[in-house]
């Protein structure tokens, strides 16, 4: 749970990749109203509805009588909106949310029920990142709990009080620099002078030496947390400043400070909205950083288009992100599918990408974690390798073959232990793990492409999962773009091609052509 609620700098392998169960469900109603109006098609929704269907089964939250035969019953068929089946649905996802988490927490003294601790971490953070919380709060409340060495019931029944808790109202100011036109701000409820800024600092215990304020605004919002309440404000100000860079001329646009300050919250929270981790490092790794000239390639493009992905607001964030999916991985001839509705094939075979790239990613991650007091015979062999990909390799031979690691990583070695089984299980079943895998990266992708056709062809930026969505996707799309950055560059490798070798290469691993997790994308010589 530590690695799902640490987003600045976590690697992709290692994040949170899906939803919660109530709001996959919520997404699905959504979608189903967006069909009616012809901005989702019917096949998405119903491809949609089927891999619900599939999800929903080992969730134990969801109840196991009445009320899953009720939810299994409705998904089993279409839910346009308007219909009974859809306002039925409505009614059973009210139901679920209630006692979610604790029937979760029934679970697990149950040993026919008791889930994998990685199941259980992952669905307990999604539900509560999808009820509001900030990550970063929710950060810090798991690193409590194990500082003090909390057990699963013990986290459970700490979820579950966080699950109950109401939002609540914080007042949170948002003090500028620079505003324009201030004889419209003064009509505003919430502003406040220059000096009443620096009297509300005060009077809260804030250092105000140095601050110069020319006014600011007091909003009072809703939220589960003070992180959050000020991710609300924060978007607020970026409407503003949005608003601003259309005065005639633009030459005295809002200018925020560059911090907020929530009410009985103690130090300041940046305005800076943080990155959401869609890192392309073989741009550095491999030199090409500042390798441009006046020829541009697809990829000078697609990372063009997906530049806004990391700190952009969402609308463009989420536009740009899928454009540079869709122009490197689908094309003209691609057939037409009922299920694969518009340009869907471009969201699969990233996924397929993504999957090819995990194992390597992680057992690399663990080659470099091995490092035991005394050498043993890995770490001789890992000490002759040249490369990353011999690095993985040796580290999949050790797993398969039944060998130990010696993780020594005092700040990260839990999450470096829970890689190590799912590494243990990849390269024991390698083509049931990577296909279940490549399976929750599609639907990653598919939602991202969802989202992007209720923003572009909705024109709302108000998804019940918009933030979800990039929250996932963005270090997805990251880890994609450099895997198919590297390919182009350096390999020589177009993006369709690449593509072709993933979706074959995870038919054949572990299979009679030698094929093996750590070399899914090498190309075969």
């Amino acid at each position: 749970m530590i690695d799902f609620f640490t987003l600045e700098g976590q690697p992709w392998p290692r994040r949170l990749w899906d939803v919660g169960s109530l709001l996959a469900l919520q997404e699905l109603l959504e979608a189903s109203t967006w069909a009616q109006h012809r901005v989702l098609s019917a096949a998405a929704v119903d491809w949609q509805r089927h891999e619900l269907l599939k999800a929903i089964g080992p969730d134990v939250g969801l109840g196991d009588k009445e009320l899953r035969a009720e939810l299994t019953s409705l998904l089993k068929r279409p839910l346009p909106d308007p219909s009974p089946a859809h306002r039925r649905l409505r009614v059973v996802v009210d139901h679920a949310r209630g006692g979610y988490l604790s029937r979760w927490a029934a679970a697990i003294s149950l040993p026919e029920q008791r889930p994998r601790p990685e199941r259980l971490a992952r669905t307990v953070a999604a539900h509560l990142l999808d009820l509001g919380y900030d990550a970063g709060y929710l950060a810090a409340w798991i690193g409590r709990l194990a500082r003090r060495g909390a057990g699963a019931e013990e986290v459970l029944h700490e979820a579950v009080a966080l699950d109950a808790t109401e939002p609540q109202v914080f007042t949170v100011l948002a003090m500028l620099d620079g505003a324009p036109e201030q004889q419209q701000a003064r009509k505003h409820e919430g502003w406040v002078s220059g000096r009443e800024v620096v009297d509300w600092l005060a009077r809260r215990g804030h250092p105000t030496s140095g601050i110069r304020a020319t006014g600011g605004f007091l909003y009072r919002v809703t939220a589960r947390d003070p992180f959050s309440a000020a991710a609300q404000v924060r978007e607020l100000v970026e409407r503003l400043v949005a608003r601003s860079s259309f005065i005639r001329g633009n030459k005295d646009g809002i200018k925020p400070a560059s911090q907020l300050w929530v009410d009985q919250h103690p130090a300041p929270i940046s305005l800076v909205t943080p990155a959401r981790g869609a890192d392309v490092l073989s741009l550095v790794r491999e030199g090409y950083l500042y390798q441009v000239n006046g020829e541009r390639t697809l990829i000078d493009d697609a990372l063009e288009l997906a530049a806004p992905v990391n700190r952009g607001a969402p609308a463009p964030a989420v536009a740009g992100a899928w454009a540079a999916i869709e122009s490197l991985l689908s094309h003209p001839d691609d057939p037409v599918e009922d299920e694969r509705s518009g340009k869907a094939v471009a969201a699969d075979r990233l996924a397929t990408i993504l999957a090819c790239s995990w194992p390597r990613a992680e057992l690399t991650a663990l080659a470099h974690r091995h490092r035991p007091e005394t050498p043993d015979a890995l770490a001789t062999r890992l000490g002759a390798c040249q490369t990353n990909r011999e690095r993985a390799s040796a580290v999949a031979q050790a797993l398969a073959a039944g060998e130990g690691l010696q993780l020594v990583n005092r700040f990260r070695r839990d999450a470096d232990i829970a890689a190590e089984h799912r590494m243990r299980r990849v390269v024991a079943a390698p083509r049931a793990e990577l296909a279940t895998t490549a399976a929750i990266f599609r639907i990653a992708m598919r939602r991202l492409y969802r989202t992007r056709n209720i923003v572009l062809h909705g024109g709302s930026t108000q998804g019940v999962a918009v933030k979800a969505a990039l929250r996932i996707s963005a270090p997805l799309v990251g880890a994609g773009l450099d895997r198919l950055t590297y390919a182009a560059l350096v390999e020589g490798i177009a993006p369709l091609d690449l593509a072709a070798m993933a979706e074959v290469g995870l038919k054949l691993v572990g299979g009679e052509t030698g094929v093996t997790v750590t070399d899914l994308l090498e190309p075969r010589r």
